[in-house]
């Protein structure tokens, strides 16, 4: 029983410590949101649960590996995999419309990258930074989405 109990427990952080994680995944779930109900507000194919998954995803790349101590340049290697990984839900989104010779996608595919981003640095223990970003990302899609639309 007692191995049981350890390999459930087995490391579990001390309180601060699992307080940090939290305040960093829901902080992840957040951001991801904002950015998704942007994304989902205007029809796009990857809205709020996509972002939000792809941003939680994301930081638990970085916190697992921060957690166990590893190097910073173990880390790097991590999220090298993480930027070219999310390339191919990145590359799912964009459709090419043969008939009229149209690429659709090609945003919501950076707001994809961009949420992995967020998600990053946010595992990362930058919250301002990621913050930072996703308000800017908001803009951008937001604000100049509909300078664009709207010649």
């Amino acid at each position: 029983m007692s191995l049981l109990l350890e390999e459930l427990t087995g490391g579990f952080p001390q309180w601060s410590e699992l307080a940090r994680i939290l305040l960093r995944l829901a902080a992840a779930v957040l951001l991801g949101a904002v950015i998704g109900l942007q994304r989902e507000s205007v029809g796009a194919a990857a809205g709020l649960r996509t972002h939000m998954l792809v941003t939680l995803g994301a930081t638990v790349f970085v916190l697992a590996p921060l957690s166990a101590e590893m190097s910073s340049d173990q880390i790097s290697r991590i999220v090298q995999g993480i930027a070219t990984g999310i390339g191919f839900i990145g590359g799912g989104a964009v459709l090419k419309l043969a008939a009229e010779r149209e690429i659709v996608g090609l945003t919501t595919a950076a707001s994809i990258w961009l949420a992995t981003a967020v998600g990053v640095a946010v595992g990362m223990g930058r919250l301002g930074l990621a913050a930072i970003v996703v308000a800017l990302s908001w803009v951008i899609l937001a604000i100049l989405g509909r300078c664009s639309r709207h010649p």
